[in-house]
């Protein structure tokens, strides 16, 4: 995977310097001819691993920024209104996520979502206690978290 990834940003380099273009755009659509074209090479190999993660990842970035946006409209509405539509809590979210890196990832991406943090891990590592600014039900909560930030993480990781 990881020869597959520098062939990759090698054949975007190439890209690059024959075009003379050094714009990021250029940048992103020389990596996408790249993967392309070293999707095409590696179609009959068994491994393919690489190919499937970097559209996952792509789509966890879009899903991300979405959410990011989406939180950053949420708190600034209420900072701006006089009324406060706050019903902070905090929740115990439980783990399916089992490495480390996985577990810190997941944190991390929560904490940096507004309106959300994360506070600690339990000592076994099943457990994740989050604090929002809005906890309207608990349940919706949890199940936003896992069916979003978790599942997603988990299909990049495995």
């Amino acid at each position: 995977m990881k020869g597959q990834f520098l062939s990759n940003i090698l054949l975007t380099f190439v890209w690059v310097a024959l075009t003379g273009s050094f714009a990021f755009l250029n940048f992103l659509f020389g990596f996408a001819i790249a993967f392309v074209i070293l999707w095409v090479i590696n179609i009959k190999r068994e491994d393919t691993k690489y190919f499937k993660i970097v559209p996952k990842i792509i789509a966890f970035f879009f899903f991300f920024s979405y959410e990011l946006i989406k939180a950053n409209i949420q708190v600034a509405y209420d900072v701006i209104t006089p009324k406060f539509y706050m019903t902070p809590g905090i929740v115990k979210v439980p783990l399916d996520v089992k490495t480390d890196i996985g577990i810190t990832l997941l944190a991390n991406l929560i904490s940096l979502t507004p309106g959300t943090l994360s506070l600690d891990v339990s000592d076994d590592k099943k457990v994740l206690y989050v604090h929002s600014m809005y906890i309207s039900d608990k349940e919706k909560f949890i199940k936003s978290i896992k069916k979003g930030f978790e599942a997603r993480l988990l299909e990049i990781l495995r």
